[in-house]
């Protein structure tokens, strides 16, 4: 009598849920993210100094991850890691950074995150031809609808927003999406993919920004660089992207990036404590209807049948 199959070793024995709870541990640190950035760069520090941080301090704690007696990475790896680097590491960081500074850190939390899973769904149904499903193209709909209304309603209370601030953070969603459907068919692990995305990025970013002069650490405070470099190097480039990753793979690139659209509305609630930043009305009606296109774009895909001449996507 044939045994039934093991589950993997290492693999969950409910990657559903597993991956819920990866995904939600990445929201909860990127929610933090525009919340801790928001704090520092209004005070000493620029966002020159939380990028040098992010990805420097990253860099040394997983660079080992890709230096081990036995496991090094082929040429070919580090050239996927470069690319990975170009998508979610520096350009990435340097376009919300600009986003940040030409609309404002809850227009940066609405848009950079939630466009990611439009962005993700959109690529996959021309490029991969996956299915979409009605009820996952609603939730794009009311995921879009939702930032416009958000936008629209921080306009009315706070004057129009940056075109090119809109943009930026438009352009990194995309590129975010982008690495989420290329990873899905990656042979890297989550921890090499991360110390690959540090360690090109610290090294196209530290030489300008210590030969370019940009540093300001030295005006800032010894706790306000020690929260910076827990949060920024240990908790965003290291835990935040294995999280990220680890959900990508049990969840799919959709359902994954879905769910982190759900950063905004975790942002604004801890930015009232933090900042004192309340939503104004409006904005709190559109954060929610980005939270109900959420749930809809995180329901699996429909699968098609296979039948003769008929190939799965």
């Amino acid at each position: 009598m044939p045994h039934s199959p093991m589950p993997a070793r290492n693999e969950p024995t409910h990657p559903w849920l597993t991956g819920l709870l990866w995904a939600g541990l990445t929201v909860a640190i990127f929610a933090g993210w525009f919340v801790v950035t928001r704090f520092s760069v209004t005070r000493e520090l620029r966002l020159w100094d939380v990028t040098a941080l992010r990805f420097g301090v990253g860099a040394l704690l997983l660079s080992p991850a890709l230096l081990r007696r036995g496991h090094r990475l082929p040429a070919a790896r580090w050239g996927e890691g470069l690319l990975y680097a170009c998508l979610w590491g520096l350009p990435f960081v340097l376009l919300v950074a600009f986003g940040l500074q030409r609309t404002s850190a809850g227009q940066a939390a609405a848009i950079a995150p939630t466009l990611m899973p439009v962005f993700a769904g959109l690529f996959a149904w021309v490029v991969l031809k996956e299915l979409q499903g009605r009820l996952r193209w609603l939730g794009h709909g009311i995921i879009v609808a939702g930032i416009v209304c958000m936008v629209a309603a921080g306009a009315a209370a706070h004057g129009m927003a940056d075109p090119l601030g809109l943009a930026a953070l438009a352009c990194g969603s995309s590129m975010w999406a982008v690495y989420t459907l290329l990873f899905r068919r990656s042979s890297l692990t989550p921890v090499q993919s991360a110390a690959l995305i540090c360690v090109w990025s610290a090294l196209l970013f530290l030489p300008v920004y210590v030969l370019g002069g940009l540093s300001r650490l030295g005006q800032a405070s010894g706790a306000e660089i020690a929260l910076q470099v827990l949060y920024q190097g240990v908790l965003m480039s290291g835990v935040a992207i294995v999280s990220f990753n680890r959900a990508v793979a049990l969840l799919g690139p959709a359902a994954a990036s879905a769910i982190i659209a759900l950063i905004p509305a975790v942002a604004a609630l801890a930015a009232i404590p933090v900042l004192g930043e309340w939503p104004a009305p409006a904005e709190a009606v559109a954060l929610a209807c980005v939270v109900g296109g959420v749930l809809l774009s995180a329901r699996r895909a429909p699968s098609i049948p296979t039948t003769h001449g008929d190939r799965t996507p």
